[in-house]
């Protein structure tokens, strides 16, 4: 009986556990789409998570933000899909005042803020 509780006690130990973590995803799909999309952007290797995240990379920045929007906020690995979403955002309204997100990756400037709460 003894056996059967401690049995029981470290399933659910570990059942819980392991479903209280956060977990943090890569996807270096969208990075390499990034990279083929604008290979004259020479600071995407540099930062590479900071392109869409934050410091803080459970925290997308605004460019992030669009991008999971153009994605529909699914994980996608298709690279045709990861370019078109890509150029739909290059449109959207950037933080900076009168330029898209694309102005700024073309001036080689990242397109990324922190997002306000």
């Amino acid at each position: 009986m003894m056996r059967l509780t401690m049995f029981a006690f470290t399933v659910c130990f570990s059942v819980s556990f392991t479903c209280d973590v956060p977990r943090v995803e890569a996807r270096p799909d969208y990075l390499k789409g990034f990279m083929v999309e604008y290979p004259e952007f020479k600071m995407a290797n540099g930062v590479k998570c900071l392109l869409c995240h934050e410091k803080d990379k459970k925290f997308r920045n605004n460019y992030g933000v669009a991008f999971a929007r153009a994605l529909n906020g699914k994980k996608i690995k298709n690279r045709a899909f990861i370019v078109q979403a890509l150029k739909k955002v290059d449109l959207e309204q950037s933080a900076t005042e009168g330029k898209s997100f694309g102005d700024l990756i073309e001036a080689d400037e990242l397109p990324g803020v922190p997002v306000e709460e």
